[in-house]
């Protein structure tokens, strides 16, 4: 059962994550440290994420392409604040050939293959990009250029976890280039309209969208948009962002065009990203002590159906006409026929894996003409008529998506505090937690102060925000607006 399995949340939240990546078969650690390998099951949910996300891209209309892993060093030097936020993660190629150690030592890194210029993995690729930009753009025509890439990227983390920080980690980056700053800043907003509506619609996940303070920027942006998530412990999520990069990476990599007054300037540029550490938002915003709980639009299982307590013809051909039902309105489906396990087994292994809805159908159910339906995300298990079954399904599924955006609402709701001292804030914090409502003054001092104080960071400057004086809750300077603060992962 789940709870042999499964530690509770409440006792220990990193090990009940931990046991369901596991025990749900999304992923496991690899030779390699600090990366993952991810299991044919969890990638099945990475792939209805990047499914859905490229066609919203695609609707707005973005391309893909693909850019080399590989980056020369010295792209790196030309971006100063580009490089130095990223130059403690940076995994470096030095050498292009091993040979066989003479001392009987097995392979060895060959001295006399040193490359003439050291090779970073890439961290992020707007070097990479915009030194290619340069080829492509020369005129007013060629822009906006809207392009997109799915790929792996590497930044070298000392303390990881499965999906939520990982050395290496699955993503797509967007880089796109515009004739004026308002169409970057434009682009910039819509990229992140894109990620908040993904996040609501499909993952059921609500979030809070803003914009980073300074300190918390991405390095090399003039503005950065964040869609922040809170999770089950109270702890936030950063679950993508979207950069206003103004015209950083044309001046450093020279990258102009001639305007429609024939005058030469530089280009407008942003960039954007969301990663696999929406798979660990996913977990942590719906699962509980039984296992997964996916949202039945990123389930790649949607409905399993169960024989009770064996397989036999009448029930087979019955199942098959729901499945036929369900699979004509474009819903998941399996019929598991497995006879090495019993049902109440797979009604476990579902169950810790998260299918929306299973059916368990036997002999007496068709005599009844009914079967038995259990939800996930309540957990509740009644009988159905058969008749107008397929619609039934296609109803509770429907319902099931709603019900977990408006279970994580309400979680979220009940855990953004407004505060006025500090006192309040770290009572809050330790007991409460989730988002905390606060003055601050603005400086980047104070920011680091509190910080250095509570391990909070300001997650955003809600767009929503209404201004309001106030005083800093640390200082007692003047403030305009409130800014969400929460520990973070």
């Amino acid at each position: 059962m789940a709870k042999d399995l499964i530690k509770k949340r409440s006792e220990d939240y990193s090990g009940w994550y931990n046991d369901i990546v596991k025990h749900a078969g999304l992923a496991e650690n690899s030779p390699v440290r600090g990366c993952m390998v991810i299991k044919p099951y969890g990638f099945a949910i990475w792939e209805n994420m990047k499914a859905q996300l490229d066609k919203m891209f695609k609707e707005t209309g973005h391309v893909n392409a693909y850019f080399p892993l590989l980056i020369p060093k010295s792209f790196l030097s030309k971006e100063a604040e580009h490089v130095e936020g990223f130059a403690t993660e940076c995994a470096v190629v030095t050498h292009h050939r091993l040979k066989n150690d003479p001392n009987g030592g097995g392979m060895i890194v060959d001295p006399d293959a040193k490359l003439e210029e050291e090779l970073i993995i890439r961290p992020t690729s707007e070097t990479i990009i915009w030194s290619t930009y340069r080829n492509w753009i020369q005129s007013y025509r060629d822009l906006p250029l809207l392009i997109n890439q799915w790929a792996n990227v590497m930044r070298w983390e000392m303390r990881t976890r499965a999906f939520l920080r990982t050395a290496e980690f699955l993503w797509q980056e967007g880089h796109t280039a515009h004739a004026s700053k308002k169409e970057a800043m434009d682009e910039s907003k819509m990229i992140l309209d894109i990620y908040a509506k993904f996040a609501e619609e499909w993952m059921a996940m609500p979030v809070i969208k803003g914009i980073k303070t300074a300190n918390e920027r991405f390095a090399g942006a003039d503005e950065t948009f964040t869609i922040e998530a809170l999770m089950q412990d109270g702890k936030a999520l950063q679950s993508g962002t979207s950069h206003f990069l103004g015209q950083n990476f044309a001046k450093a990599f020279d990258v102009k065009f001639m305007n429609s007054n024939n005058k030469e300037e530089y280009v407008w540029a942003t960039s954007w990203g969301v990663s696999t550490r929406l798979m660990g938002g996913l977990i942590m915003t719906h699962s509980d002590d039984d296992g997964l709980v996916l949202p039945p639009q990123l389930a790649p299982l949607q409905v399993v159906i169960v024989p009770i307590p064996k397989v036999n013809g009448v029930i087979t051909e019955a199942v098959d006409k729901i499945v036929a039902g369900l699979k004509a309105k474009g819903i998941s489906v399996q019929y598991d026929i497995d006879k090495k396990k019993s049902h109440a087994f797979k009604f476990n292994e579902y169950e810790i894996k998260g299918v929306p809805v299973r059916i368990g159908i036997g002999k007496r159910d068709l005599e009844n003409n009914q079967v038995e339906i259990a939800r996930r995300d309540t957990m509740e298990v009644y009988s159905q008529s058969l008749d107008n079954i397929v619609e039934h399904i296609e109803k509770l599924l429907e319902d099931i998506q709603t019900n977990l955006l408006n279970r994580a609402k309400d979680f979220r709701k009940e855990r953004i505090t407004s505060v006025d001292t500090f006192e309040e804030f770290k009572d809050v914090l330790e007991n409460k937690g989730g988002f905390i409502s606060a003055h601050w003054d603005g400086t980047t001092e104070t920011e680091l102060k509190i910080k250095d104080l509570t391990k909070a960071t300001i997650r955003c400057i809600a767009l929503d925000n209404e201004k309001e004086e106030g005083k800093c809750i640390l200082t007692g300077r003047s403030s305009k607006q409130r800014v969400l603060f929460a520990k973070a992962y």
